[in-house]
């Protein structure tokens, strides 16, 4: 049977068809109804089957790490909850949630803690991904309104991309903006960002701009519109207000456009390019994302980026607007329900009147009434011993949150953490009192939210796995508990959806953008088949709405528009000769967030294995490092270590490391332990985009690979260790600074005793295998870094029920026999190395086409054609 869902990876929101049989997905593949990706997924999206097994998924509550069931584990957390709020009052609570959440699991848990519990000390990751974009809307437009849709991003004649390497983190839509392009070969792209990622494969201009000086930038573009009368002034004296304020503080600050292409890092040609591409376009959206958000001035990198749009009134119409990216599937979905502390629900404020009406609306007879702790200030205060109750749900800050090791700290010593989930470990439950399994995506019933304000539905495909429950049931289940059943007696996530809309109207005379109330009536037979819908929806717009502020009527006092006066000021984080270097972080191609899903499916892992480091070339030549050397990152906050890529697309002085690798699959790959908790003094998002370190090389006596049945319970004890799942095994790559005698013995003392054990060794390189009744127990091979093999047939010989005694003798050749290499995993959707690709190319296939004709590369998400073109250009 085919369904229809929605993707629960990046804000893109793409639509799924999953082919269910016998309660099992078969496979996966795009929606070509759904308007936000026409039938596209990206490699993550395609290999949603791969990651709904029922292995290492939480299937049961459990109490003090002792399994008990629903009623004994919902009582206790309703108690403890009423006795912490009875004590200690209820700002001694906290929630912290999560942008994977549905609208309906989001909105109950709002209410219960804003409403019921009394305190706003609700927040959630999205703070990390988007809440400067937040503040950039409302205080531009009054309020979070994204104007723009996906077709903008086509229909632009000039598109600037600004702290986004859509290639790999938004790659249908990075597919949607190259075929534009394709289309229309006028079409401008200028890439704003402080590396060359896979993205600048579009751009006609790189402006390879200093981190940190994106409102200089922009602040410089406004002026430079102003002295050469671009500025749209009908619409700026009809629409607008404190226009005078932002270009005075522009001119003072920003107008000597030498001195702003110094600081800036680019050259002033390629500045006055980009001025005179935005001067000369009437039609240009800006797309902006973590680059922009992600700083301790992220708000105002937001605003003087709207300025500009503001000055030449290009926005509310078709091809032009500032357009926001979102990170996560129901970002959005959160932001509409109150998910962040500083909000109420329906996009309301913590203003007298506002909360007047929430509270009569739920019938909440103890109302918060003041804003709660946003992300990093929550978990100070759990350090602190200010909160001594926190329930996480559906995420995992021991990990993402900046200064992880404090994270972890204070969650160590907080009298009660509850974590809900569907995984069964993930870094943060190692210090969860109570664990309660939550449904996974395949089993979900609800709704989310994409980018570009349209509302999906995510379905139901499976039953619960074991005794998985909705969050919202679970939440809700807590709050009858807590004395307030009459408020949260939900038979399924209809009912919610149909209040959640309906207070969106609730007393909203036009004040309030966001209004889905045309939806409040719908039955379950309507709501189980809702299409796809972009807010507002309303009497007047019941089909949804496209495009915002086409009317230019905003949602401010006086309905104008704001400008932000802005100014640049420098980051927090900066480099000094103990940390010397600039550290940029942020997501890869193929993995999502902190990996507790994506590290489900083998396949993503083929594009990049272990934590890395992009160093630039100049820095790797003075550091006397190479491409697969090991690095070692130092703060006072903690160690990094992972492996160089070098590139010359790399700033000097600066690097590059992804988010993803936790504590279980690295020994030391957390990077976000090294940004410290500095944040936007508006927004409170962390400035994740600038830390600094020190670096040196990780010298080690050896390195090599070790390869465990899957099953097996190992920790390894080296200095250097990641992993990489495989069907029947787990994969480890080793370093240490320490003799190969105590990592042989931690071996030995783990695993079970082998029936025989092969060994060889000559000189420095070492191999041994154990087999026990007839199965490849594990595997340690010895060797330089750049002499191990590709791992596909020793993966085989793991999964076999029974070694013949030919495959035993072939064990420590590590290929058996065999010296076919892929090499790197280029395109993962069809498992194409770089070696097949170059062949290919030899032979005759000079472009994309050709390629795909022959290897398939290429034509499913399109997020390694950047990669496949410089293959092109190379060969």
């Amino acid at each position: 049977m085919k369904n229809k869902t929605t993707c629960p990876y990046c804000g893109v929101g793409c639509g799924v068809v999953a082919d269910v049989q016998n309660n099992h997905v078969a496979s996966v593949a795009g929606d070509t109804s759904h308007p936000a990706n026409s039938g596209k997924l990206c490699v993550k999206g395609s290999s949603l089957d791969k990651v709904l097994g029922a292995t290492g998924r939480l299937t049961q509550p459990k109490v003090n790490g002792v399994t008990t069931d629903w009623d004994s584990a919902l009582n206790e957390v309703a108690e403890q909850l009423l006795r912490t709020m009875m004590t200690h009052g209820p700002d001694a609570i906290a929630f912290y949630l999560s942008g994977q959440l549905l609208t309906e699991d989001y909105y109950v848990a709002n209410k219960l803690m804003k409403g019921f519990i009394g305190s706003a000390n609700v927040d959630t990751n999205s703070r990390l991904c988007m809440s400067s974009a937040v503040v950039g809307y409302k205080r531009a437009f009054g309020a979070d309104a994204v104007p723009c849709n996906y077709e903008d991003l086509e229909r632009a004649d000039l598109l600037v991309l600004v702290g986004s390497n859509a290639a790999w983190n938004h790659p249908i839509l990075f597919q949607r903006m190259r075929h534009a392009k394709a289309q229309r070969p006028e079409m401008r792209i200028v890439v704003i960002d402080p590396r060359r990622t896979a993205t600048c494969d579009i751009a006609d201009l790189h402006l390879a701009i200093q981190p940190g000086t994106d409102v200089l930038l922009f602040t410089g573009l406004l002026a430079y519109l102003a002295k050469h009368d671009a500025l749209d002034e009908t619409f700026i004296k009809q629409h607008t207000e404190q226009f005078d304020a932002a270009l005075n503080i522009a001119n003072d600050t920003a107008a000597h456009l030498p001195s702003v292409a110094q600081t800036c890092g680019v050259e002033l040609a390629a500045l006055e390019q980009f001025y005179q591409l935005f001067l000369t376009h009437h039609k240009v959206v800006s797309f902006y994302s973590q680059g922009v958000n992600q700083s301790s001035q992220g708000s105002n990198n937001a605003n003087a980026i709207i300025n500009c749009h503001l000055a030449t009134g290009r926005l509310g119409y078709a091809g032009a607007g500032p357009f926001s990216i979102t990170g996560q599937p129901n970002a959005m979905g959160g932001r509409e329900v109150g998910g962040l502390a500083n909000q109420l629900a329906a996009h309301m404020e913590f203003n007298e009147q506002d909360v007047d009406r929430v509270g009569r609306f739920w019938g909440a007879y103890n109302m918060a009434t003041q804003e709660g702790l946003k992300a990093v200030d929550m978990f100070d205060a759990v350090a602190s011993g200010k909160i001594k109750a926190i329930w996480i749900m559906g995420t995992n800050p021991a990990v993402s949150l900046p200064k992880s090791d404090a994270i972890c700290a204070a969650l160590k010593q907080c009298p009660l953490v509850i974590v809900s989930d569907c995984i069964a470990h993930t870094d943060t439950q190692d210090y969860a009192d109570i664990c309660l399994p939550a449904t996974g995506w395949s089993e979900k019933d609800g709704t989310v939210t994409n980018a570009e304000r349209r509302i999906s539905r995510q379905r139901a495909l499976l039953p619960p796995l074991g005794e998985a429950k909705p969050d919202w049931w679970i939440i809700s289940s807590v709050a009858k508990r807590m004395g307030f059943s009459h408020a949260f007696d939900y038979k399924n996530p209809r009912q919610i959806f149909t209040e959640h809309a309906a207070l969106s109207g609730f007393e909203n005379h036009g004040q309030r953008c966001f209004n889905i109330s045309q939806l409040a009536q719908l039955s379950d037979h309507e709501y189980e088949h809702l299409t796809p819908i972009q807010w507002p929806v309303t009497s007047t717009s019941p089909t949804g709405t496209a495009r915002l502020f086409t009317d230019h009527r905003y949602f401010t006092p006086s309905h104008k528009a704001r400008f932000i006066p802005t100014s640049q000021h420098a980051a927090v984080q900066q480099p000094t000769s103990e940390l010397p270097y600039i550290v940029n972080t942020g997501r890869i191609r193929d993995q999502w967030h902190t990996m507790a899903i994506t590290g489900r499916a083998e396949g993503l892992f083929q594009h990049r294995s272990e934590p890395f480091i992009e160093i630039a070339t100049q820095d790797a030549i003075k550091e006397q490092i190479k491409t697969g050397d090991l690095i070692e990152l130092r703060h006072p906050q903690g160690v990094y270590i992972a492996r160089a890529q070098v590139s010359d697309d790399q700033r000097v002085g600066e690097l590059f490391a992804p988010i993803h690798w936790n504590r279980q699959f690295a020994s030391q790959g957390n990077i976000s332990n090294l940004i410290e908790p500095v944040v936007d003094p508006y927004s409170g998002q962390p400035e994740s985009k600038h830390g600094r370190a020190a670096l040196k090389p990780f010298t080690a006596q050896w390195q090599g690979l070790l390869m465990v049945r899957s099953g097996c319970k190992y920790q390894p004890t080296t200095g250097y260790w990641a992993r990489v799942p495989k069907a029947a095994a787990n994969q480890y790559y080793l370093a240490d600074q320490q003799p190969l005698d105590a990592t042989i013995a931690a071996l030995s003392a783990q695993l079970s005793p082998a029936t025989s054990v092969i060994e060889s060794s000559d000189n420095d390189i070492y191999r041994a295998a154990a087999v026990k009744n007839g199965q490849l127990e594990w595997l340690l091979a010895v060797l330089p870094y750049d002499q191990i093999p590709p791992t596909d047939w020793l993966a085989e010989q793991f999964a076999k029920p029974q070694l013949t005694h030919e495959e035993e003798q072939w064990l420590l050749s590590l290929s058996g026999g065999s010296q076919d290499d892929s090499g790197a995993m280029i395109c993962s959707c069809f498992q194409v190395g770089a070696n097949a690709i170059k062949n290919s190319i030899e032979a005759g296939c000079k472009d994309l086409d050709s390629l795909a004709a022959q290897l398939k590369c290429g034509s499913n998400c399109g997020s390694c054609i950047p990669e496949l073109n410089q293959l092109i250009a190379a060969g």
